[in-house]
């Protein structure tokens, strides 16, 4: 049968004060508060292209008893401005039940700025310039050749909330982290480049099991009782069996960097760094992680024209969005593809 797969025609980023809306967004938030002519719904929609607050106000909040984010919605209402922002007031909100098959992801949620298809190409490219050792190279080629491994990893976020959290993210940073590696390889030669690129290939490859992904993008049951560390070196053995070329002392080293790239006890680390790989490793998927967390603010403040974003829980600060040296900030486009993937916004 036909896949039919209905298209959005109302996106948030469009809407604008006074425009009547009369389309499908996800929930993606949803809390019931009370003011002083009786309950209302709280809510957050989103789309591909950003978020907006909603309202439900008393009575015709009364007709939905329970509202969870992750649903799909079809929203009926208008947009008003509410302390100089965009808020929606629903008149109506019908819940959707939507297979997989009648809904296009993209139109939905947000997305690599760099296709997911060309992410992997230039993932195997590192493999094919770096791997000189055919064992590591048959290795990495035979994971992420395999169908599961590859259909998982191309969709990923890189995780739930905090950084990278959009179809594509996991190899996004998995590209960033493998490339800053590579990077300080240049730097510091004596060390093994083949075993700490294999690690940061898949240091996080359990993510793609322990997130849904998709419309709600929760925890499953494995991610919730195992965490992406344990799932990952679960998912790598049969493959690390199967490579009867490859010395045991580099699959130990290989398990070590995946099983100690967070660092400290305190961050969910079941050990600690104890090879230089393993902190260079470390130290670069914490990096590649806060960039993109201070990227994504400095897309927000962009749109608002802010220099100082709001407190960055994760980051535990504020973060300043400086001027630039004049000249030194090149356009994305003009960046070559082999240095940077997504640099931060000038």
């Amino acid at each position: 049968m036909a896949r039919h797969v209905t298209k959005k025609s109302q996106y948030i980023q469009d809407l604008t004060t006074g425009t009547r809306v009369d389309d499908r967004f996800i929930l993606a938030a949803a809390s019931l508060a009370q003011s002083r002519n009786g309950p209302y719904w709280s809510l957050t929609f989103q789309d591909a292209t950003g978020k907006i607050d909603g309202k439900i106000w008393s009575p015709k909040s009364q007709e939905y008893p329970a509202l969870e984010p992750g649903q799909m919605t079809r929203v009926l209402g208008f947009v008003e401005s509410y302390r100089d922002r965009n808020q929606l007031k629903v008149d109506h909100l019908e819940l959707l039940d939507i297979g997989p098959d009648e809904v296009d992801f993209a139109d939905f949620l947000p997305t690599s700025a760099t296709p997911p298809a060309r992410l992997m190409e230039m993932l195997e490219d590192l493999i094919t310039e770096h791997m000189r050792h055919k064992p590591w190279r048959s290795f990495c080629r035979n994971v992420l050749g395999s169908g599961e491994v590859r259909e998982r990893f191309m969709t990923a976020p890189g995780a739930k909330t905090v950084h990278h959290a959009y179809v594509g993210g996991l190899l996004e940073h998995t590209l960033g982290v493998a490339r800053a590696c590579m990077a300080l390889c240049d730097v510091y030669p004596g060390l093994d480049r083949q075993t700490l690129l294999a690690g940061a290939i898949f240091h996080d490859l359990g993510k793609a099991w322990e997130l849904t992904g998709g419309l709600a993008n929760d925890y499953t049951d494995e991610g919730r009782l195992l965490g992406h560390i344990q799932i990952g070196q679960d998912k790598l053995e049969p493959f690390l069996k199967r490579s009867k070329h490859l010395d045991e002392p580099l699959k130990l080293h290989l398990k070590h960097l995946i099983t100690s790239h967070h660092g400290e006890h305190e961050f969910g680390s079941p050990v600690r760094p104890k090879t230089p790989e393993a902190f260079v490793l470390h130290f670069a998927d914490n990096m590649d992680a806060k960039l993109n967390i201070i990227d994504q603010a400095y897309e927000d403040m962009e749109s608002t024209g802010q220099q100082w974003s709001p407190y960055l829980r994760f980051l535990e600060r504020n973060v300043y969005r400086t001027p630039t040296t004049p000249d030194s900030a090149k356009k994305k486009h003009d960046i070559p593809e082999n240095q940077c993937l997504l640099p931060l916004k000038a």
